[in-house]
């Protein structure tokens, strides 16, 4: 096997070579994302989903409701549910530009990889943050080396890919924040319960939620579901429905010819006045001001 540096030098020539650009690229393996940037970005808010994520070259910071999760080569950063982050690369240069992938996965592919290697798991007694960096380990980077070198083999990425991508959650699973991975897939369990909430929250979030409806749906008391919740995702129910309508309006705004009102209503605010103190504490611009300045950053999505 490589080392760790030979099998790094061999995944930045590979996405070099097939992100020659600045951009986020999608690949012909399913679920799988390439990342270039040839200088340090703005803070950029969105959803992060379930996925497995791997630095090359440069330094990035994810924040999630206030905590920083910063990873370079050295680490690679997993979320096991969807979460509203905000992230920034903040190390990256023309000769040595951030090179990244992403590699997306859902519940199901835990679930089937823990009924073949572990027939009794115990739930946590106290779930934990669904979000977490580990340090690379040569196991694990030699699988991710495999299934990038499939992008020059497409014949392959068929019968190859399903493979080295269940390896990779195989050896996550199976390192030191591995709990973190399983405690979503435990049926009962807590995180379990939160995961579905969260799905829950994702496909009515333009709704009035009530806290007690969330309870119920999760088998648990308003004040432990609260609890459960934020050491799940780091907020509340109600701040993590609100970060995605906020989120969404963002797109919209960008995206559609709306205005700041018409976007209000569209994701779920009674008020346009709440909606844009809202907003301008969280992206730090009132929405017609921030549309504005999203445009010129962004031509190629505008009206998209």
């Amino acid at each position: 096997m490589k080392s760790i540096i030979e099998q790094q030098n061999e995944l930045a020539s590979l996405i070099e070579r097939h992100a020659g650009k600045d951009g986020v690229y999608e690949t012909e393996i399913p679920s799988l994302l390439l990342f270039r940037e040839s200088h340090p970005t703005t803070p950029k808010h969105g959803v992060q989903r379930p996925s497995f994520c791997l630095i090359v070259q440069g330094r990035k910071d994810v924040w999630l409701a206030g905590e920083r999760f910063t990873y370079n080569p050295t680490h690679y950063l997993v979320a096991s549910v969807d979460l509203p982050v905000i992230s920034q690369v903040v190390e990256a240069s023309e000769q040595m530009p951030y090179l990244a992938l992403r590699m997306e996965f859902v519940l199901h592919q835990i679930i089937e990889l823990l009924q073949h290697t572990e027939s009794n798991i115990r739930p946590l007694k106290k779930p934990k943050r669904a979000m977490f960096v580990s340090a690379i380990e040569p196991d694990l980077l030699d699988a991710v080396t495999r299934l990038i070198r499939l992008l020059d083999a497409p014949n392959d990425i068929g019968v190859l890919a399903p493979i080295y991508q269940k390896e990779i959650l195989y050896r996550v699973l199976h390192g030191p924040y591995g709990d973190v991975l399983k405690q979503m897939a435990v049926q009962n369990s807590h995180a379990h319960q939160i995961h579905h909430v969260i799905e829950y929250i994702k496909k009515h979030y333009r709704q009035p939620i009530r806290i007690e409806e969330l309870a119920d749906l999760s088998h648990m008391s308003s004040a432990s579901l609260h609890r459960h919740f934020k050491e799940v995702t780091g907020m509340s129910p109600i701040q993590f429905q609100k970060q995605l309508r906020l989120q969404e309006a963002r797109r919209l705004l960008l995206t559609e010819a709306m205005d700041a009102a018409d976007v209000a209503f569209q994701v779920g605010y009674e008020s346009p006045s709440q909606f844009s103190r809202e907003y301008s504490r969280l992206f730090g611009r009132p929405p017609k001001e921030d549309a504005k300045h999203l445009r010129s950053e962004y031509p190629e999505r505008a009206n998209a």
